[in-house]
């Protein structure tokens, strides 16, 4: 092998675990958004457990994360709107992506 496939390797290899982190803090943000709609519920231990994994699965009707936010919006009603759900997504996308740099 020559230097530059040993670096187009590296690259490779780069951009899927990249890619892989990307979607691991994706689904961990909106585990995270699930369990905060879950409590704005009334929800708590499995139940809330239960409606984050709801969450989840919504993330994989579209390739943007509106559907996430039309569902728990849909969900809270009154209790929240949709700019403000987008906001706390932000946040725990934040707080996910640092909980998986932790995990290694």
């Amino acid at each position: 092998m020559t230097a530059f496939d040993d670096r187009e390797k590296a690259f490779e290899s780069k951009f899927a675990h990249d890619e892989e982190m990307s979607f691991r803090a994706e689904a961990r943000c909106n585990k995270l958004l699930g369990l905060w709609a879950a409590e704005m519920l009334g929800k708590s231990g499995t139940d809330a457990e239960a409606y984050a994994r709801e969450v989840i699965k919504a993330d994989f009707e579209e390739a943007v994360h509106e559907d996430v936010v039309r569902k728990v919006a849909a969900d809270l009603g009154d209790k929240a709107g949709a700019d403000e759900i987008r906001v706390k997504r932000q946040e725990l996308l934040v707080e996910a992506k640092g909980q998986i740099l932790l995990e290694g």
